[in-house]
Order: C-alpha cells, then structure tokens, then sequence
C-alpha cells in the first residue's frame, strides 16, 4: 500500500499548536508519509516537526465545528493541535493512526533518511566481536573466539562470533546451548584487567521438574574458573520464581554439579511491573493538581526508584565480587536479554574508565545490548500513554540509561559525557532516523539488512556538528571502579526525562554552555614562561593547562 493511500488529508490551514513551555502558534499542519510538520505563518518559520513513530497516542476531542488532537509522545512530552473543521480533524487523526499501524519496518522512516554529510557505511564497525577480542587476547590467552553461531543456527539473538573459554570446542558448544533458554550459553562480555576475573552472561538453565542435567553446560562454567577459583552465579529472578520456572522446564543450577560456583539470587523487576511502574510515575509527573504529599505518595507507590536502587544495588555486588572478592561472576535470568543487560553492562560502568568515555559508552550499548539481543523493538514499541493492548514493552533500556544517570550525578567528573547523550539515546531507542535500534536481535537486523540501508546512530552521534554537545567540559579521566550511592537521599528523579516538558532547563543549558565556553578558554591558554630566568622556570615547573577532549 502506497503511502499517499493512508492519508485522507495531507494539510490543513488555521491550525493552533499548543506545547509544552511555549505559547501557542498558529500555522499550516502537513501531513508526511512519516512526520507532521507545522510552520508559522509567522516569518513562514518551522514550529513542528515530529517523527509519526515518535507518537505513542493520540485523542480526539471535538467542539462544534471544530477539534482538537492530543498527541502524547513516546519521550512524554504531549502536544495539542487545534484544527477548524471537524472533518479535517478527524482525517488528520485517522492519517496518523493509519501510519502508526504500519506493519513493514522496511516502511519506516531509517529507511528513508538520507542525510547529505552522512554515509550508509559509516559507524557500523564500532565495535565488533572481533574487535573485542583482539583488545582482550592482548591480556589473557584462556579465552577464544568462536564462530559457532556463525549462521544463527545456535541461538539467533546471540551475534555470529562470541568469546568463550579456550578449552571448550564448538561441539560442546552446541549441546550445551540446548540447556539454557533460546540457546544463550554462557558467555564473556568482561574482564577485569586488574583482577583478571570475568563477567559472563547466559539465560537461564533447563533441567525442568526431572533435574535434568548437562555435562557440556557444566564443562563450559567449570572451564571459565582457573584452578582452585570460586565463581559466583548472580540470578535476577527470586530463589522461587526460579524453583516455579521448572514446571515450565526451567530452573536453577544443582549445587553438586557446579561445585566451585556460589548461587545469589537478586530478584528484579522486569515485563509487565516494570512497564506498569513507568504508567504510574508519567500519571503523577503529568497530575498538576497534585500537593506536595501526594506527589510523594504517588512517586513512592510507582516503585521506579526502588527498581533503580535495585539495579544499582545487583551491579555494585557484581562489579565487588570481581573488584574486591576477585571472583568471577555469571549473570543469568529467564531469558538473559532483559534484567540480565541491565546489570553486567552497568557493572562495566562500575568497574571500567573506558565505559565511561562517549566512544567507549557506545561499544558498550553495541556490545551488551545490541549484539546481546536486547529485543528493542519489541521493549519499546510502546512509551507510558499507549492505548493498545500491553505486549511485550517493557521500559528495560531506560532503567539502565537511569541508572547510568544516578552515577553521573554522583560522580559528574569521572564521565566524558553529559546526561543529553543519555537523553538523545533514550529518544532514539523509542522512535529514531537511524537503524540502529531496529530489530530484535542480531539474526532480525542482518534479515532487515539494517547496515546497508540505514544510516548509524553512532555515526550520526559522532558527527562534528553533534558530537561536541554530548562533551563534559569538566571530565578527568579515573582509572579506578567508582562506588555510587543507594542511599534514598542520593537517588533522584531523572528531571531531564521524566520533567523534561514540566520544567524548562533553559537556565542550566545557560550555565553548561558557559562553562564550555571557559573551559574552551583555558585550553587555548598558553602556558605561562618566564624568559629572562628560564632555569627558575625549569626548576618550578607549572603543569601545563589541561587537554581539550579528543573528538571521536
């Protein structure tokens, strides 16, 4: 079906758009295959131009001859439009749910964006597997890269090539995939340089009611271990949703069999909680009649951040058993693309300097979540205002970029970024120009061939003209694990996200750009000299003045 099909009216005059933390503007509303657009009539300048995939509902109320659309975003902000004549409302409004509904993502808009000054190849080479390894077997020679799951044969929301233990071949690989949930065996995703300790993640194991059990599953945790190490297995789910699970032949790992392995479990909110949690906290965000109490009230009853302390919590006892206990940690839930995500890739926050530069952020996104098999497509397919029936969404990534935002403000020097790049992040996960979050897994984007017909959002992130926004001006590097706070008083509401069309940061983007104007004034400051008595000089030497960031 040819989009010119789905819209009953392309444009209407007249049209009043009112916004969040501006006045109302009149104009001319446009209708596009993939985006609505406003302009003034004013100066003819642009007011409006929303993504269509970026609208998570729409309502309609109509007054005489006349209606009004509501359009609640996927990133909350929430739009009205006023359009004269009820017959023009009611096409616009059909057009957009029209459009909504298309099934094909090849009919999405990555497929269709075309920037000048960006190419398709660009930024999808950002971190490979290859790449991963190569860093790691310049350290280590225990580990090996496998190509079992070159054709998706094995599981298909693993990539082609992973790391696993050198001494474990691709046969046993094979058999034990078929004991843990879609085929995720345990793999590495860290390690430690100081430790020498390793993070692996897998799904969980599938000994069902019987106990059934698997030597190769076995073999491979035991070959992860050196001799005489004690390794810990962390599990997201409780000690009994994990006993409930073998009635659908899942389970949990039998202690005789894993003898050198200590079983925590750390139960986390996940699916439909956690989507639920997301609904109440925008309800109190967007109440404006709510007092003091009751705001509390209903921020406490939402749980979201008990869920951050939560996650928070799980990734610090990982990034400590690898840190301080010098053990080696498998991260396992249900299926290990969810809650499972959320803590080893925040535990490499915790412990790793590299994950907090802008390019090493982004290997990590493209290691851990994306080539991991998070399902972003269907996590977010929809925000906190869809009125479709609940599926599988479910706010997974933006509990994780939350909790990167706690540690940012708790340790706002020791990041190489500003919360925006988490901001800018959370809104292309949900609606996007960029193909990169298409997909549920690595098989899905290969099908889809993503690569060759949808630009990077890393490259467009690290486009010149982006890049230097997403900059700290105040970053210094720390090469040791930072320990952030769950203390009720140290966790905050994200306001950047959650406030963000309550709230105008107009103030603080005043402040930041004034900073990075100083700071961009220090970095062009010679160095002070002294030429009439240069052994003075030589003799009290004054550090010289700090480097500006190197652009990625």
């Amino acid at each position: 079906m040819e989009f010119v099909e789905l819209i009953k009216t392309w444009r209407v005059d007249g049209v009043t758009l009112r916004r969040p933390l501006a006045g109302p503007v009149k104009g001319t509303l446009c209708v596009s295959s993939h985006h609505l657009l406003l302009s003034s009539r004013a100066g003819h300048t642009e007011e409006l131009w929303l993504l269509i995939r970026n609208i998570d509902a729409i309502d309609k109320r109509f007054t005489g001859s006349s209606g009004t659309i509501t359009i609640k975003c996927k990133d909350f902000c929430i739009w009205q439009l006023e359009i004269p004549g009820m017959d023009e409302c009611l096409n616009i409004a059909n057009s957009i749910e029209a459009l909504l509904s298309l099934e094909p993502v090849a009919h999405t808009y990555p497929f269709f964006y075309r920037p000048k000054l960006l190419r398709l190849q660009e930024g999808w080479d950002l971190c490979s597997p290859e790449d991963h390894y190569t860093q790691l077997s310049s350290h280590t020679d225990r580990w090996r890269l496998s190509y079992v799951n070159k054709d998706f044969s094995v599981c298909t929301s693993y990539p082609t090539a992973v790391i696993v233990p050198r001494t474990t071949d691709d046969a046993v690989l094979r058999i034990a995939a078929t004991f843990r949930h879609g085929g995720r065996f345990p793999v590495l995703c860290y390690w430690h340089q100081r430790t020498r300790m390793v993070i692996l993640r897998s799904s969980q194991p599938l000994p069902g009611v019987n106990g059934r059990r698997c030597v190769e599953d076995e073999g491979v945790l035991a070959a992860a271990l050196r001799p005489g190490e004690v390794g810990f297995i962390i599990d997201t789910r409780s000690l009994q949703a994990a006993l409930q699970a073998r009635v659908r032949g899942g389970g949990l790992e039998n202690k005789v069999r894993y003898p050198n392995w200590r079983k925590l479990h750390r139960p986390m909110e996940r699916g439909r909680g956690l989507q639920e949690s997301l609904v109440k906290l925008l309800d109190a965000c967007n109440d404006p009649s709510t007092s003091v109490d009751r705001w509390l009230s209903k921020l406490e009853s939402c749980r979201w951040l008990e869920h951050i302390k939560t996650l928070l919590t799980t990734a610090c006892l990982v990034a400590q058993c690898v840190d301080r206990e010098e053990g080696s940690v498998l991260v396992q839930g249900s299926e290990g693309r969810d809650a499972t995500l959320q803590v080893t890739s925040l535990a490499q926050v915790i412990l790793d300097p590299d994950c907090r530069t802008v390019l090493g952020f982004q290997s990590l996104l493209e290691r851990e979540w994306l080539q991991a098999g998070h399902p972003f497509s269907a996590r977010c397919a929809a925000s906190a205002y869809s009125h479709a029936r609940p599926g599988a969404e479910s706010p997974v990534f933006l509990l994780f970029l939350d909790g990167c935002w706690q540690i940012c403000r708790q340790f706002p020097r020791c990041f190489q970024f500003q919360p925006r790049l988490l901001v800018a992040l959370f809104q292309h996960a949900y609606a996007s120009c960029c193909g990169t979050f298409l997909g549920n897994d690595p098989a899905q984007r290969l099908m889809l061939k993503v690569k060759e017909r949808t630009i990077s959002l890393w490259a467009k992130l690290n486009s010149p003209s982006e890049h230097e926004q997403y900059l700290n001006p105040l970053y210094e590097r720390n090469s040791l694990a930072i320990w952030p706070s769950v203390a009720p008083q140290s966790l905050q509401l994200w306001h950047g996200v959650f406030l963000r069309w309550k709230q105008s940061a107009e103030h603080q983007e005043e402040a930041w750009e004034q900073v990075q104007h100083l700071m961009r004034q220090s970095w062009r400051k010679p160095p002070a000299t002294n030429s009439a008595t240069p052994a003075a000089v030589e003799g009290n030497e004054k550090p010289a003045a700090p480097s500006a960031p190197v652009s990625v």
